[in-house]
């Protein structure tokens, strides 16, 4: 049995992203915050940026994105996005960014050893989002460790990429009875709401239900809202909803790492 490692290096509005490892083959899905901030995290888990064999970008907000172009001057890491994303790098031609970018389509499928890391559109007010489905094969069969962070409702490709991981990254942003008590603008409030914008506690717990049932192990909570949100508020309304069905659920701190319960821990 192949031995895997999910792991948020740290998660929310002010930087994203994620670590995935199966056997030797270790990737990052999206790079926020500073490069150095990103080095140093994976250190704190036992890792080294020069592990790394591919970076994957949901989408080209800032906090998914800040950290590459420091990281593609010092590293020969690809980075994979989709060509709509990538765009926002063209206002600087000449930056060493352009030698590291493998732009996609929004659908597409990369082999990173033996990894093989496939897109699938999610629906967030950026130029392009996506999210990813990770799978691998060993003498038990196939595989898959799901991430989606930034969507405004559940769709059906969100839920043919992640339905029947065994491992899931889930977006689960708001309370939405403190979003609108809070003090954001009624106008930010409904982008936030609306199908563009992120997932709510609700929403997003009860999704984990339906990848609970479908064979999901564990899940691990992430992009909340410093401000309209909670974790104890998120991780009970996501753990009354897959109820005692031997399903761990976790939620992704903003600031340091949290490791989402893996197989070489004994947890699948």
């Amino acid at each position: 049995m192949k031995k895997w490692n999910v792991t948020s290096l740290y998660s929310g509005s002010k930087g994203n992203s994620i670590f995935v490892r199966v056997g030797d083959d270790a990737i990052l899905i999206d790079a926020g915050k500073s490069a150095r901030t990103l080095c140093n995290s994976l250190r704190e888990i036992g890792s080294d940026i020069e592990k790394i064999k591919a970076i994957f970008v949901t989408h080209d907000h800032h906090d998914h994105t800040s950290a590459l172009e420091i990281l593609a001057k010092y590293h020969e890491i690809p980075i994979h996005m989709t060509g709509v994303s990538a765009a926002i790098f063209d206002r600087t031609p000449d930056a060493p960014i352009h030698a590291r970018l493998v732009r996609h389509d929004p659908c597409f499928c990369v082999a990173v050893g033996e990894l093989t890391v496939r897109s699938f559109r999610t629906s967030h007010d950026s130029r392009m989002s996506v999210g990813y489905r990770i799978e691998f094969e060993d003498e038990n069969g196939v595989h898959a460790l799901g991430v989606a962070t930034d969507l405004g409702y559940v769709s059906d490709e969100v839920r043919g990429g992640l339905l029947g991981c065994e491992a899931v990254v889930l977006e689960s942003n708001h309370d939405v009875e403190m979003l609108m008590r809070g003090s954001y603008p009624y106008d930010l409030k409904k982008r936030i709401r609306s199908r563009y914008g992120h997932l709510s506690n609700a929403d997003s717990a009860a999704f984990c239900a339906e990848l609970a049932e479908e064979g999901a192990r564990s899940i691990l909570l992430a992009h909340l809202s410093e401000e309209n949100n909670e974790p104890s508020l998120a991780l009970n309304e996501a753990m009354c909803a897959v109820g005692d069905d031997g399903v761990c659920v976790c939620v992704a701190a903003p600031d340091c790492p949290t490791k989402l319960l893996s197989r070489e821990e004994g947890a699948i």
